[in-house]
């Protein structure tokens, strides 16, 4: 089992800053591809972006200039920076930790609010 804990949702202005956090523990592996999902009230849940054991990134469109995921494997932790944040990035933001080769194998975090208004 893995346990996924995210952390630094908050309220932001457009156009400010926020950087999450994703800690992983139990029976994680570095081989595990790490992702960021966002949902709003009444919508699928969608990708943000997601990065490989090798370091391959993936962004939604949407936030592609914006957004940079990264992960630090010694601290079983994957990050996301975002910046230049649109009020249409408000959602819940999701960690997701995925083996790559048994892509059952599928782990969520709880997820952390993410309010952009003024």
């Amino acid at each position: 089992q893995v346990q996924l804990v995210e952390s630094g949702g908050g309220l932001v202005q457009p156009g400010g800053s926020l950087r999450l956090s994703c800690a992983a523990s139990g029976n994680i592996r570095s081989e595990y591809t790490m992702g960021w999902y966002r949902q709003t009230p009444g919508k699928q849940r969608e990708l943000v972006a997601t990065i490989t054991s090798g370091a391959s990134t993936k962004y939604a469109d949407s936030v592609k200039d914006r957004f940079t995921i990264s992960r630090d494997n010694a601290k079983n932790t994957v990050y996301l920076q975002m910046n230049s944040l649109k009020p249409e990035d408000t959602a819940v933001y999701y960690c997701n930790a995925q083996n790559p080769i048994m892509r059952s194998l599928s782990f969520w975090g709880q997820g952390t609010q993410v309010t952009v208004s003024s």
